[in-house]
């Protein structure tokens, strides 16, 4: 089979388009960074996941805001992903939320599974992507 070098060019041109259309598009996904959030984490100022407490009360109560989070249909798997961590009588919600409203349910719903505790809203709003 003979090929053609102006078919040749045009595939060589093709591949090149292509190869730079996908660099551009992990350019654009550099911004996606969270290394300060790891930064922040690691510095032992906020809570993480390894600040549950583990007494009786303080899980029951975790149990029963994730529950009540998992339950309501009208959040997003991102909103149904968050931290609950409870320790010492205080409920820390932390992680994304996709918007204000998801904020404001999921505290919600803490507090009226907290009872007296404190609820300690950390949840961020994702910004919208950039176009």
């Amino acid at each position: 089979m003979k090929y053609s070098p102006n078919k040749f060019l045009l595939a060589l041109a093709s591949v090149a388009t292509l190869s730079l259309t996908a660099l551009a598009a992990d350019d654009a996904k550099t911004g996606v960074d969270n290394s300060k959030k790891n930064e922040r984490d690691r510095d032992g100022q906020t809570k993480t996941a390894g600040d549950q407490s583990n007494s009786p009360e303080d899980l029951k109560v975790t149990q029963s805001i994730r529950q009540a989070v998992i339950k309501d249909s009208g959040l997003t798997m991102t909103a149904k992903n968050v931290k609950i961590i409870t320790t010492g009588g205080v409920v820390t919600l932390r992680g994304p939320v996709n918007s204000a409203e998801e904020k404001a349910k999921i505290e919600q719903l803490a507090k009226a599974s907290a009872g007296s505790m404190k609820v300690d809203n950390q949840l961020e709003v994702k910004a919208a992507p950039v176009k």
